[in-house]
């Protein structure tokens, strides 16, 4: 059985994701493939085109919510059954109550579109970075994606929104290793790397893009936004797979990932080496109560152990430095379990040795075995408020 395609599109205000991305939607839905549409706003600093709409303008909670309802309808024409707002429950990181990312606004300079002089603080724009990145990062592992698709560097024109969602996007793709492909304009001075034809989905393009009205006029095969400008709806959409750049000297991710995976199987295999060396040696030591002759070394060395292995597993919430201490452990129990020159042995094959040769073992499967923890693997990629290595200007 051939796995589903996931494919994440992170945008930044209701219409982006029908102009920029609207054929391949469609034509990856056609192609059975699961698409998530992440919104980071809901448009409220947009322009309004129709006369009869103009009313809109006087509430910018008037206006978001009306923009909602065109994104439902542009969904719906797609065919997208998941689409998401950044911030809600179900795009909001582990342990944060739900919060509503407002649109930044832009103003046109001198050299395009540019941040406006007064942020709102809950604008995306005035949103820590770290925060925004780690919102979409819990999107990303709640539906694994194979692909996440945002804007190029520019954010295609230039505005503050389009670029922000697009470093948090891209953030959050290198942290996990996923594959991101920037949309690149008609006319981009950066070659594609992927043309999608979607000739055969341009009528629904074109509904969706029909269903933004206060955003869209289409005309025929042309569409225009409130600059009043006619340009073609276009059978082909561009993309443009990004790599991560590297500092010189500065080893790539997966270079990076080998080397650490390799430092922790060693430190945990001379941690438990060492840990299984000075047990066995204790192992045999014994505590005369009254009578009895109570087995306190093997109990304290089989609670060791057990804690040792199990807090390994918890800490690192991974199974591999707790597996290479368990195999240090063992290892060490094994050879100590062979008959030396002189003919001492440090595990005798009595009921304490036999106890010592066989919890160990029973220890590291169980610790190993349970399942992996998702809600704990999120706290993976948030530690300071500001990602480190950002694109954070």
């Amino acid at each position: 059985m051939v796995e589903q395609e996931r494919v994440l599109l992170v945008h930044a205000h209701p219409d982006d994701e029908s102009i920029a991305t609207g054929g391949t939607i469609a034509t990856l839905i056609d192609r059975g493939a699961q698409v998530t549409v992440l919104t980071c706003t809901r448009g409220e600093c947009g322009e309004v085109i129709p006369a009869d709409l103009q009313h809109l303008l006087a509430s910018q909670d008037a206006l978001a919510t009306h923009r909602e309802g065109e994104l439902a309808d542009a969904m719906s024409v797609l065919g997208v059954t998941d689409q998401r707002f950044l911030g809600e429950a179900n795009a909001r990181w582990q342990g944060r109550s739900p919060r509503r990312y407002l649109d930044s606004g832009m103003v046109w300079g001198a050299i395009g579109a540019e941040r406006v002089q007064h942020l709102d603080p809950d604008s995306l724009v005035a949103a820590d970075f770290g925060e925004v990145a780690s919102d979409i990062a819990a999107v990303v592992t709640d539906i694994h994606p194979h692909v996440i698709i945002s804007y190029n560097e520019y954010g295609g024109y230039g505005h503050p929104d389009h670029i922000r969602a697009a470093q948090a996007a891209r953030r959050a793709a290198e942290v996990y290793g996923i594959p991101f492909f920037a949309i690149e304009p008609a006319g981009s001075a950066d070659e594609p790397t992927m043309q999608v034809d979607v000739s055969a989905v341009l009528d629904r393009k074109k509904a969706a893009l029909s269903a933004h009205r206060t955003q869209v006029v289409v005309t025929g095969e042309n569409f225009a936004l409130s600059n009043n400008v006619s340009q073609p709806v276009g059978g082909v959409e561009n993309f443009r797979r990004v790599h991560r750049g590297y500092e010189p000297g500065e080893a790539p991710l997966a270079a990076q990932t080998r080397a650490v995976r390799g430092i922790s199987i060693g430190v945990g295999l001379v941690a438990g080496a060492l840990v299984g060396a000075m047990l066995t040696v204790v192992h045999q030591t014994t505590t005369l109560i009254g009578d009895v002759s109570v087995p306190t070394g093997l109990v304290a060395a089989v609670l060791i152990v057990a804690t040792l292995l199990t807090g390994l597993r918890l800490v690192f919430d991974s199974r591999l430095i707790a597996g290479s201490a368990g195999i240090g452990i063992l290892l060490v129990i094994g050879l100590l379990s062979l008959q030396s020159s002189g003919g001492s042995v440090l595990v005798p094959p009595t009921v304490a040795g036999y106890v010592w040769t066989i919890a160990p073992t029973l220890i590291t499967v169980v610790v190993l075995g349970w399942p992996q923890v998702r809600g704990r693997r999120r706290g993976k990629i948030i530690a300071p408020s500001i990602v480190k290595g950002s694109l954070q200007q």
